[in-house]
């Protein structure tokens, strides 16, 4: 009997065993009821043999953060395969049916995920966004340059769960700002405190504290406390409005009693703390990957956004997986938006639709695709040109994972 793609009519319970399987890592019950309140059953796929759930990838519906923009995109979720039916196409042709119905209903340009194995993806047509530091600051250098305003920001504890409309209404203020970043709902804001982000029997519970000034609520923290061999902060997010909280917010994190290090495996690689610490040796950054981007449809993900200079362009596109995006594309625009239509005009540059995905939230640079030989240039200067419009004046970064 074939396998079958379709929509999934089962229950979750069926999709846990199968996630179980194929990722090798069981889900604890607080896990299971974090990740099924968020779980959005009518964007499920699945690939079915002899009435047996083989194959499963999920799509959530987000508001996301792109240059100059909001966009609805397509987030691609829990994708599995049963340990007997890989290595038979099962996962590209789910990856290709939840492709089809994104672009079919019209609604998201894009689609995107993080990748718990990076290489599997690209041949999807995914390319990586945004990319994050993982830091460990010692005490010994925990140290800030001197930041104007932080002696007037008050840190103060809080019960998470009760800070989560203030702190939610905060952080979604900041959404527009970087790309990358979603807007969280009610059932997001439960998913960022849950059971999924603070699951390690080691830990303290969940901790929050908000920096104060002239009575508003300007930034705050999560956290967890860890007494081990060499006990640490291991910090979860942190946002702030302005620079003094944001600083403040760290000098806190960085001060704690009877613990020797502050740990951030998400740090935003254009995080002020970077520069803000004395010892640039201090955090020992490690980069790691993020959000991985595809556009679903070429035309309408270029005319999503805006671009920091004006250009007038062809670009050749190619896409093995998806046909309708390969083509040659006129992108005409600048910092107010843009226009993108197909065009039958000689290309200025020849771009795969996974480089387009890689640039398209502004992750630097298109300039460094084309030195790398993933860019053609046909037409002399259009890669800077195109290189610095696809520029953001932030670096993407996605603070939740999905």
């Amino acid at each position: 009997m074939a396998i079958e793609i379709e929509r999934f009519k089962g229950d979750w319970d069926e999709l846990v065993e199968l996630v179980d399987l194929a990722f090798a890592a069981p889900w604890n019950e607080a896990q299971i009821e974090s990740e099924r309140r968020v779980w959005e059953p009518e964007r499920s796929t699945v690939a079915v043999d002899d009435r047996q759930l083989v194959g499963h990838t999920g799509t959530f519906s987000f508001l996301m953060t792109v240059p100059g923009a909001q966009v609805p995109v397509a987030g691609v979720t829990l994708v599995g395969v049963r340990p007997t039916h890989r290595r038979r196409g099962v996962l590209r042709e789910l990856m290709r049916a939840q492709l089809n119905d994104v672009y079919e209903a019209g609604n998201e340009p894009l689609a995107a995920l993080t990748a718990s194995e990076p290489a599997i993806y690209g041949r999807f047509g995914y390319g990586l966004a945004s990319d994050h530091q993982a830091v460990v600051i010692r005490k010994q250098s925990r140290e800030l340059r001197p930041v104007a305003g932080i002696d007037d920001v008050r840190i103060r504890y809080v019960d998470p769960r009760e800070a989560l409309p203030v702190t939610t209404a905060l952080r979604n203020r900041l959404v527009p700002l970087q790309p990358g970043m979603f807007v969280h709902d009610d059932r997001w804001q439960e998913y960022a405190t849950g059971p999924n982000v603070t699951n390690d029997p080691g830990g303290s519970k969940l901790r929050c504290v908000l920096a104060e000034r002239d009575g508003d609520v300007t930034g705050y923290a999560h956290y967890q406390t860890r007494r081990e061999e060499k006990g640490f902060i291991d910090v979860i997010r942190v946002h702030a409005a302005d620079v003094a909280s944001h600083a403040a917010l760290w000098r806190y994190l960085l001060e704690p009693d009877l613990l020797s290090e502050t740990r951030y495996g998400h740090l935003p690689s254009d995080d002020p703390l970077l520069e803000l610490l004395l010892d640039p040796r201090a955090p020992s950054p490690i980069t790691r990957d993020g959000l991985w981007v595809r556009p679903v449809d070429v035309r309408r993900a270029l005319t999503a956004r805006t671009y920091a200079r004006d250009l007038d362009v062809v670009l050749a596109v190619t896409d093995g997986f998806l046909p309708w995006n390969a083509g040659r594309w006129h992108l005409a625009g600048g910092p107010e938006g843009a226009t993108c239509e197909a065009t039958t005009r000689a290309a200025d540059l020849t771009i795969d639709v996974r480089e387009l995905g890689a640039v398209y939230l502004g992750r630097p640079s298109l300039a460094r695709l084309g030195a790398a030989g993933l860019v053609q240039e046909h037409t002399s200067g259009a890669l800077a040109i195109v290189s610095e419009a696809f520029s953001a004046s932030r670096l993407p970064w996605l603070d939740t994972g999905f």
